[in-house]
């Protein structure tokens, strides 16, 4: 009775948690939409979708979220290949720095193309500032690493022997990865593609800096109907096609995540890799490699997607308001801006983060832990099964559902008692955590997975209880994932922007707000301290994981 109620506890505690500051919220403003005088009304779907501009908006959402996609496997596969199967000196570093743009703001991977492609930007040239391909660019350079470090973790561990017979019966290398590998890796593949198509359907802050109204998501649609016209019945209405194209991701990278996961129980462990192989001599004439073609590919995306962005983010912080260059942008972030542009300087914005992002980790952490540790169950039975596989699929829900929702929810339900939290510092928090916890479940869930059951079935054996069999178990490998949890919980509530530029006070504005408000403000003064505020933000985020992928485990590389 007591195990009962233990595991009991460890999953209502998250479950209350979400019932209140996920779906109530969410389905008050959804209802707020559908109800009128007090009768259910579903005339608004009709309504919404009579008008040319919701057709629109859905077509370009589904567009940028195929093509991201879509660029987003066919290079991120070759990386994977080269950081992953091949040795080399520095590809530690290499991998460091392919996993930086995913753990970025999109706030700030938006001011970094439009300081790389508006004019007088390194590809200024091009004139792709404000274009549907800007907005593309932006999400393959956010996207990359999910791809790289999915499939690679599951090409580090393929057994390579299938392909060297492929390769002893006179296959060309091309012919054994397409026969041999690419089925093999077809489930992390998937997988992968499903995760990116999810995060390229609900960009928000890259779509609003690069594109604004004209290249709009239905993200970024729910955003302009809320603050803008107050149309409560269309957020609505969008909100629900929103969650069906979640739900729909959810449940393909679900179904891929799991033969993933059966297809790496009949491999190694073992770090199959061999030297990178970029020229070879036959007849004492050389010739390209095998490896030659994926070498270039990736050391072009690392370069040029991912290395000029931040380069030219970088540059232009360092170009001061009267064409000059110097540290004069970094210098006012200790002001309010030209004509007072803020209420609070930059710095005072920054240590209002730091402070918000700590208590949002530490809330994401304890739900998401709690999750996995339920989730990591494998019980005899069926019906048993079901619910732990349930569980696991409604926690992932926050990752797809807008931010702007969750955030406006907030605003109408937590506004009276028994939960008046409008004037409360933990307000924000709690919104950012909501939107962390599917990550910690992701970064902590592989590692409590790997643990062999027989050694819990072994203690229990010994006549461990519960509680002991957890601590002394389960603790060890819990505590060599949390490392790589805690940081990608700091990092997404460092750089959450949807639901905090509902809820953030005025007098204490986060950084991703504050660099927002500097870019919506005439005047170079203004641009320029976004810019170096950017630049801040990318450099806090970035130090933060780079601490945290030091304590990664093999196991904990799902995300």
């Amino acid at each position: 009775m007591a195990r009962r109620l233990g595991w009991a506890f460890a999953a209502g505690v998250p479950l209350a948690f979400l019932a209140v500051f996920f779906a109530w919220p969410v389905l008050a403003l959804v209802g707020r939409g559908f109800v009128v005088d007090g009768a259910l009304d579903l005339g608004g779907f009709a309504e919404v979708f009579a008008r040319p501009r919701t057709w629109r908006i859905l077509g370009l959402t589904l567009a940028q979220a195929a093509l991201g996609t879509a660029f987003s496997v066919l290079l991120g596969v070759p990386g994977a290949y080269v950081l992953y199967r091949c040795r080399f000196r520095g590809r530690g570093v290499v991998r460091a720095l392919v996993t930086v743009p995913f753990v970025l703001p999109t706030v700030v991977v938006g001011v970094a193309f439009r300081a790389l492609l508006a004019e007088g930007g390194l590809l200024g040239f091009l004139g792709l500032d404000g274009t549907f391909t800007a907005i593309v660019l932006a999400l393959v350079f956010f996207n990359y690493a999910v791809v790289v470090r999915t499939v690679g973790g599951m090409w580090a561990r393929l057994d390579p022997r299938a392909e060297q017979a492929a390769r002893a019966l006179g296959a060309s290398p091309g012919r054994a990865f397409v026969t041999v590998t690419l089925p093999a890796l077809t489930p992390a593949i998937a997988s992968a593609a499903s995760i990116v198509f999810l995060f390229c359907a609900t960009a928000f802050g890259v779509v609003l800096v690069l594109g604004g109204l004209r290249f709009g998501t239905i993200e970024t649609e729910i955003w302009v109907q809320t603050t803008q016209f107050l149309d409560l019945r269309a957020a609505a209405v969008l909100s629900v096609v929103q969650l069906v194209v979640v739900a729909s991701a959810l449940a393909v990278a679900g179904r891929a995540r799991r033969s993933r996961e059966r297809a790496l129980q009949l491999r190694t462990d073992a770090d199959a890799g061999r030297r990178l192989s970029l020229v070879v001599r036959r007849g004492g004439a050389p010739r390209p490699g095998p490896d030659l073609a994926p070498a270039v590919v990736t050391a072009a995306v690392v370069v040029g997607l991912l290395g000029l962005p931040l380069a030219g983010l970088v540059a232009r912080s360092l170009r001061t308001p009267d064409g000059g260059w110097g540290l004069t942008n970094y210098a006012n972030l200790g002001t309010t801006g030209g004509d007072n542009a803020l209420t609070v300087t930059v710095w005072e914005a920054t240590a209002n983060s730091l402070r918000v992002a700590v208590d949002a980790t530490v809330i994401a952490v304890v739900v998401g832990t709690l999750v996995a540790l339920v989730v990591s169950r494998r019980p005899r039975a069926r019906a048993a099964r079901r619910a732990v596989g349930l569980l696991d699929a409604v926690f992932m829900l926050p990752l797809g559902v807008s931010a702007v929702t969750v955030g406006f929810g907030f605003l109408i339900t937590l506004n009276r008692p028994p939960l008046d939290l409008r004037s409360s510092l933990i307000l924000v928090p709690i919104a950012q955590a909501v939107v962390a916890i599917p990550m910690v479940v992701r970064t902590v869930l592989p590692v409590l997975r790997a643990i062999d059951p027989r050694l819990r079935q072994a203690a229990a054996s010994l006549g461990a209880s519960p509680g002991r069999v957890l601590a002394t178990v389960d603790g060890p490998f819990l505590v060599r994932g949390l490392g790589l949890a805690i940081g990608f919980a700091f990092a997404v509530s460092l750089g959450e922007f949807g639901a905090t530029s509902f809820l953030s006070r005025p007098d204490r504005p986060t950084l991703p707000v504050v660099i927002f408000r500097l870019i919506g403000r005439p005047g170079a003064e203004n641009y320029g301290m976004a810019m170096a505020a950017a630049v801040l933000l990318a450099a806090l985020t970035a130090t933060v994981m780079g601490v945290a992928e030091r304590l990664r485990t093999k196991e904990a590389s799902e995300w």
